[in-house]
């Protein structure tokens, strides 16, 4: 399956947001999956890897 990069996540919660609440449980869920996805994917994104030598952050 295709990983959505950070823009994409963005663009996405952008949507929802433009969108308004939801009652739907369905969408619910996705956008407390997509906002969960979005925050994993730019921790990683804003990683400095040079930080990780010595073994001082677990990957």
């Amino acid at each position: 399956m295709h990983e959505l990069t950070l823009d994409e996540l963005t663009a996405l919660l952008n949507v929802f947001g433009r969108a308004g609440d939801s009652q739907d449980a369905v969408e619910s869920d996705l956008l407390i999956r997509l906002k969960a996805a979005h925050a994993e994917r730019s921790e990683l994104e804003s990683l400095d890897f040079d930080d990780c030598l010595g073994g001082a952050c677990k990957l």
